[in-house]
């Protein structure tokens, strides 16, 4: 997975990667030719005592020493810009994919896990990226020429150099056997602290109110002492592969200068010969030193490549249409057909038989109580959700054959829980329509009933937001919101239950403010409020996901018992009394 992963994303940097290799073949054949010069060096030169030959082989070994120093320096930079521009790939990548994700699919990962899958995940192969680049050519080529290079000088001495390999190779792959899952682990451990804190997080005031902070803390201790004890495990394991690796090297290192001396002593090699074994041992223990980092690296980024690649190859619930179908007309036309929406695996559905129909010019309200299908029905019409049968139409086409940005210009939606970006509030109102002017700004906010409170706002338009809009009030987030969805000026309008925090006069005030603004837009209203939709052209009623009612507020007080009992349970009995 890790390698797929790394074949797809650095194909378009194959010269970089090529170019890259010729870097490290170059310093490594520099690095091998070291101990071969100082083994002439002191058999030719020092032993024979010609100071001539000493001085350039000296010139030599400095002259490759530059080449090496140069290659190893350009190496290290290109490999660290390499990696740097894959991880910037991968987090690009994943963000993109769950960007097409609807509700489903985010739900099926957790917010918390794709958030480590976007930032953690892609820096841990980036990590393992940068060490393979920089050493991936020279660790294989000091290793085979080591030991050629050891045969040259001598055979029966170059036995030891060839047995240190599979040694190392034996100790460290134990060590990596042990490490791979509890990375594996480490992950999902890193997902589950982060669940926790935000659950936290934004539900402090209720963990507060309920005096569950015991409880809580409890929790977030119980996921940190799961997390610090698979650390410390793969603490362990890293610290000890080095020693394991650098005790093996100083036997075989022994034990070359052990046999070293006696053939040395019977005649048999010359003393260059064992310097040179000395120095092939040492550029081997470097080079498995290296690669003892590629390898520490490997399982964690091996676990966040299949956690990426799970992410990557996850289809999106509401994939775009392969051949778009555009309107013949942008009226605002709004049709349901014998739609039905189900969650997988829910034995029953969310909503079953809705056929409606909402035109230009008129005002559809939507009323229910809660688990009804309300909210539901509006991500229909938006291509948040795909109907699971019957079909819903825009403009005469399809939604699923809609270009899905051509969609959202045709449809706004104001949510029912307003959300704005940290910014300024200009900068949350030009979410809306990137190139609108602050005079269109005002008259938008001046319609929203939000241009007082934004006017006494530090800097107005320029006054800061927090993310989330935390630095501003429940009903101050939803005028600017509704402003936000105003400047689009699209042709049908979704508010989905977004005046519940106004005051009533606010309330009143904002549903004039309006009127000449959608004058000529479908809009589709839901609300829980009795009060803000009896004005409505039709209202529907929906009970159990099935619409059990339509028609205005007079027409469903005389004929439907289910919008009886809601507007009844909104009324003080007097209300009740002139109402029924």
């Amino acid at each position: 997975m890790l390698i797929r992963l790394l074949r797809v994303h650095l194909r378009s940097r194959r010269r970089t990667v090529a170019f890259l290799l010729l870097l490290q073949v170059t310093q490594t054949v520099a690095g091998l030719l070291q101990p071969a010069i100082t083994a002439a060096i002191v058999d030719e030169g020092v032993v024979a005592g010609d100071t001539g030959f000493t001085l350039r082989a000296g010139a030599l070994m400095l002259a490759v020493s530059v080449v090496q120093i140069g290659c190893h320096l350009g190496a290290v930079r290109l490999g660290t810009r390499t990696a740097a521009a894959l991880g910037r790939d991968l987090r690009s990548a994943v963000f993109r994919r769950v960007r097409s994700f609807s509700g489903r699919e985010v739900a099926r990962f957790g917010t918390p896990s794709l958030l480590t899958r976007t930032v953690n995940d892609p820096q841990h192969v980036q990590a393992f990226a940068v060490v393979l680049l920089t050493v991936a050519a020279a660790v294989p080529i000091t290793c085979l020429a080591g030991i050629a290079l050891a045969l040259r000088q001598d055979v029966p001495l170059s036995g030891l150099v060839v047995g240190i390999v599979p040694v190392v190779g034996v100790v460290i792959g134990l060590i990596l056997a042990r490490m791979y899952p509890r990375y594996d682990r480490m992950q999902n451990c890193l997902d589950r602290v982060g669940r926790v804190l935000r659950e936290q997080i934004t539900g402090v005031r209720v963990i507060r109110a309920f005096v569950r902070d015991a409880h809580e803390r409890e929790r977030l201790r119980a996921a940190n002492t799961e997390l610090l004890g698979l650390s410390l495990a793969v603490g362990r394991l890293n610290a000890t592969i080095y020693p394991a690796v650098l005790l093996v090297m100083n036997v075989f290192s022994v034990a070359v200068i052990w046999f070293g001396g006696l053939r040395l002593e019977a005649g048999a090699m010359r003393f260059g010969a064992v310097i040179a074994f000395l120095g092939y041992l040492a550029l081997m223990l470097m080079s498995i030193v290296l690669a003892t980092f590629v390898l520490l690296e490997a399982p964690r980024a091996a676990v966040s490549a299949r956690r990426i690649r799970e992410v990557l190859d996850t289809e999106p619930g509401v994939p775009p249409p392969a051949v778009p179908v555009v309107p013949a007309s942008r009226a605002g036309r709004v049709e349901l057909r014998g739609v039905e929406f189900r969650y997988p695996g829910a034995d029953e559905p969310v909503l079953h038989g809705i056929d409606l129909v909402a035109a230009p010019g008129e005002t559809v309200a939507v009323i229910g109580s809660t688990g009804s299908g309300k909210t539901t029905l509006l991500d229909l019409v938006l291509r948040l959700s795909d109907a699971t049968a019957g079909s819903v139409l825009v403009d005469g086409v399809d939604v699923r054959d809609h270009e899905p940005a051509d969609l959202r210009r045709t449809v706004g939606l104001v949510p029912q829980r307003a959300h704005l970006f940290s910014g300024t509030v200009a900068s949350n109102l030009r979410f809306g329509e990137p190139d609108a002017t602050d005079a269109r700004l005002w008259r938008a906010l001046e319609a929203a009933q939000a241009r007082e409170f934004v006017e006494r706002l530090p800097g107005g338009l320029a006054a800061p937001v927090a993310q989330g809009g935390a630095n501003l009030s429940g009903g101050q987030r939803q005028r600017l919101s509704i402003a936000r969805t105003l400047l689009r000026r699209p042709g049908i309008y979704l508010f989905d239950d977004c005046f519940s925090a106004l005051d009533h006069a606010t309330d009143a005030a904002l549903r004039r403010a309006l009127e000449p603004e959608l004058v000529d837009a479908t809009v589709i209203l839901v609300a829980q409020r009795v009060d803000a939709i009896r004005d409505a052209d039709r209202i529907v009623v929906l009970d159990k996901g099935s619409i059990v009612g339509i028609g205005t507020h007079d027409e469903l007080l005389r004929d439907s018992e289910t919008y009886r009992e809601i507007v009844h349970s909104q009324l003080t009995p007097r209300e009740a009394a002139d109402v029924g």
